[in-house]
């Protein structure tokens, strides 16, 4: 099992950065694509940006398309979003999430998730 811990998140200004990071607690995530995911308050939980196991591949929403990067480094077992250009819409709790072991990544299916971190843009 796969155990997700979420970090960076907190509150900045419109147009500032963040940048978000996952880490495992005792295990490694080389062999998982790796999504994150957000929600607002009073909003659906949404898809943000995934990378695959080896990092070569990403989607990301249309949303945040251009602004924000996820990328990870497997000698250092954490996956990041990196956030610009930040809008009072992206507000929401930030999560990390895991498929499964090996599977496939564009089946969209994750079968891990962090407890999420908060993100407050303010105008």
């Amino acid at each position: 099992q796969v155990q997700l811990v979420e970090s960076g998140g907190g509150l900045v200004q419109a147009w500032g950065s963040l940048r978000l990071a996952c880490a495992p607690s005792g295990r490694t995530l080389s062999t998982h694509g790796m999504g994150w995911f957000r929600q607002a308050s009073g909003r659906e939980r949404e898809f943000v940006a995934a990378i695959s196991r080896g990092g070569s591949s990403t989607k990301y929403a249309d949303s945040v398309k251009g602004r924000f990067t996820i990328s990870r480094d497997n000698a250092k077992n954490t996956v990041y979003l990196q956030m610009n250009s930040l809008k009072t819409e992206d507000s929401a709790v930030y999560y990390c999430a895991a498929q499964g072991a090996y599977a496939d990544w564009f089946t969209n299916k994750y079968d891990y998730w962090g407890q999420g971190t908060q993100v407050t843009v303010s105008s």
